[in-house]
């Protein structure tokens, strides 16, 4: 991909009631399986969110929103996948499982318009997991996400 000004990026929501197309779906799984680099999933997972959040029949969930950033060329430089909870009143609405940004065009603030864009689109709260070393715990704290729990998990 060539590397294009982040200002010319147009962003696509999909949710359950605007579905992406097949080929939209597998672009958008794809760049993130590739971006994500050492903080990603394999691509069934990451695919398996997506249809979550799309509320996919084979995958049947509580919704949530798909994000990409595309140049004119249909190129993407963005995506975000976040799912609904559907628990409201105990834990957030929504969690953030993927964001990521094309490599090259890292730093140049794709990455705050995208999570922009999610906060000003889902409903209620956000929560998110990231690694205490991944640089974009920066850009969520700058935000206003909070760091209040200490995650733990039981693994089987």
């Amino acid at each position: 991909m060539e590397t294009t000004t982040i200002t010319n990026l147009i962003i696509h929501a999909h949710s359950p009631q605007m579905q992406p197309t097949t080929e939209e779906f597998n672009a958008i799984s794809s760049f993130l399986f590739q971006s994500l680099e050492q903080y990603g999933d394999p691509l069934d997972h990451i695919q398996k969110a997506m249809r979550y959040a799309l509320d996919m029949n084979d995958v049947p969930g509580q919704g949530g929103l798909v994000l990409s950033a595309l140049d004119e060329e249909g190129n993407i430089y963005g995506a975000v996948v976040i799912n609904a909870t559907g628990m409201s009143e105990y834990i957030p609405e929504n969690i953030l499982v993927y964001i990521a940004v094309n490599p090259e065009t890292r730093g140049m603030g794709l990455g705050k318009r995208l999570m922009q864009t999610a906060i000003e689109t889902v409903h209620g709260g956000i929560a998110l997991h990231v690694e205490p070393d991944n640089p974009a715990r920066q850009l969520y704290e700058n935000l206003g996400f909070t760091n209040k729990y200490l995650e733990m998990r039981y693994q089987v």
